[in-house]
C-alpha cells in the first residue's frame, strides 16, 4: 500500500473483479479497451465522408489543429509525424483565437468529441471568416460541424456517431484518425487502411495483455499503475511522438486519477527538470519507508522514461546520463520501449499502455476514473 494526499493506494484492488466492476461504474476499462474498435469505425467514418477531399485543392501553406484536452493531442501527433519530413508546418490552437497569419492558404482542422467545445468553435467560425480550407471530426448535428459543413469541408462524425460509445477521456483514437488520414490525403504522413489495422491490432493485443482479469504480476497496466502509485511521476519522451505519449499520460493522471505529473521531451528536459532530481522530492534515503503513513513521506519522484526506437543519439546520451543520476540520487527509473516499425504502431503500443495504468492507478486509489467534478464545477462556474 501506498498513500498520495492522504488517500491509500491498495494494490488488492486491482485483481479484486467485483470491485473494478463496482469502482467504474461508467466503464472506463471497457472504454479503454474500445481503441481498435475506435480506430476501425473512425476510419471506415473518414473514408466514407470524404476526408480525401482535403488534398483536392493542393497542399495549404500550413496546417492548424483546434482543439482541448485530447483533441490537442491530435494536433501534436500530427506535428510529430511530419516534423522532419514534410514541408507544411503544423500549429495546434488550444484556445480561441487563431494566430494573426493565418489566412486563405492554410488549412484548419477542428477536433471536438462533442462538437460544441466553446474554444474550437470560435476557432472554426473564425477560420471560416477568414476564408481558410476547413476539416473538421467531432459529433454531428453540432455547432461545428455546421459550421465546416458550411465552409464546404470534410466533417467525420466520430465517437458514439460511429457506432463506438464510450467514456470522452477514452476516445482520442476516435479523434485522431481523421485528421490524420488529412494529413495523408496531403502526401504529408503515410497513413492509410493497412497501417490503421496494424495500430488496430496492436491495441487489441493490450486489451488482451491489460485485461481486468489478468493478474498484476503479468498485466503491465497494472504494474506500471503499482510503480505510479506513492510518486510524483516525472515521465519523459525521448522522441516528438513519445513526447506526446508523455503529454497522453500525464492528462489521464490527472483526468482519471486526479493525479499530478511533470512530462517532457528529452533533450529539453534534461536541460531543466533534471534539477528535480537534487528536490526536496527526491528519493535519496535508500532505507525510507516507500509506504509510510505519511503522505509527505510516501510522495517521492520517480522517472519514467518512454522511449522511442527513433531516438536521436544525442537524445539516447542524454537518456543514458539521466538514468545514472537519477540512480545515483535514489530516484526510482521505470523503462518503457514502444514496440512496433511503424511510428503509429510505436504511439498504440505507449499510448495504449499508459491508459489502462491511469485507469487501474484511479482505481487503485478508490477513485472513480470517470469523476471528474473539478472540471464540471469550472465549466459551470465560467458560464455562470
Amino acid at each position: 500500500m501506498s498513500s498520495a494526499g492522504g488517500v491509500r493506494f491498495e494494490a488488492d484492488r486491482l485483481d479484486d473483479q467485483a470491485y473494478l466492476v463496482e469502482g467504474d461504474p461508467s466503464g472506463m476499462l471497457r472504454s479503454v479497451a474500445s481503441a481498435s474498435a475506435q480506430v476501425r469505425a473512425a476510419y471506415r467514418s473518414a473514408v466514407e465522408n470524404g476526408v480525401g477531399r482535403a488534398g483536392r485543392e493542393g497542399r495549404p501553406r500550413a496546417i492548424v489543429v483546434a482543439g482541448v484536452g485530447a483533441s490537442a493531442l491530435v494536433g501534436d501527433v500530427i506535428e510529430a509525424l511530419c516534423r522532419y519530413g514534410a514541408p507544411v508546418p503544423v500549429v495546434t490552437v488550444r484556445g480561441h483565437r487563431l494566430p494573426g497569419w493565418v489566412g486563405a492558404a492554410d488549412l484548419v482542422i477542428a477536433v471536438s468529441r462533442s462538437g460544441r467545445t466553446e474554444e474550437t468553435v470560435a476557432v472554426a467560425a473564425e477560420a471560416a471568416r477568414r476564408g481558410c480550407a476547413l476539416a473538421g471530426a467531432g459529433t454531428p448535428d453540432t455547432p461545428l460541424s455546421a459550421l465546416v459543413e458550411r465552409a464546404g469541408g470534410p466533417y467525420v462524425p466520430v465517437g458514439g456517431a460511429t457506432g463506438v460509445a464510450g467514456q470522452p477521456m477514452a476516445t482520442l483514437w476516435s479523434l485522431m484518425v481523421p485528421p490524420i488520414l488529412v494529413a495523408a490525403a496531403l502526401g504529408l504522413v503515410p497513413a492509410g487502411e493497412s497501417e490503421f489495422e496494424s495500430v488496430a491490432k496492436r491495441l487489441e493485443d493490450l486489451a488482451h495483455r491489460c485485461r481486468p482479469s489478468s493478474e498484476s504480476f503479468i498485466n503491465p497496466g497494472k504494474t506500471l499503475a503499482m510503480e505510479l502509485a506513492g510518486t510524483l511521476p516525472v515521465i519523459w519522451g525521448t522522441s516528438p511522438l513519445a513526447a506526446v505519449a508523455a503529454h497522453r499520460l500525464a492528462i489521464r493522471l490527472n483526468e482519471d486519477a486526479g493525479y499530478p505529473a511533470i512530462w517532457g521531451e528529452l533533450p529539453e528536459a534534461a536541460h531543466n527538470q533534471i534539477v528535480t532530481f537534487d528536490g526536496p522530492l527526491a528519493g535519496r534515503d535508500v532505507f525510507a519507508d516507500p509506504f509510510a503513513d505519511e503522505p509527505g513521506e510516501a510522495t517521492r519522484l520517480r522517472l519514467f522514461l518512454l522511449r522511442d526506437v527513433e531516438e536521436h543519439p544525442q537524445v539516447t546520451r542524454s537518456r543514458m546520463a539521466a538514468v545514472r543520476m537519477a540512480e545515483d540520487r535514489g530516484v526510482p527509473v521505470s523503462e518503457i520501449l514502444a514496440e512496433g516499425v511503424h511510428p503509429l504502431d510505436r504511439l498504440a503500443a505507449l499510448i495504449g499502455l499508459c491508459d489502462y495504468a491511469s485507469v487501474y492507478l484511479a482505481l487503485g486509489y478508490g477513485t472513480d476514473p470517470a469523476s471528474a467534478a473539478a472540471a464540471t464545477e469550472l465549466q459551470a462556474r465560467i458560464s455562470q
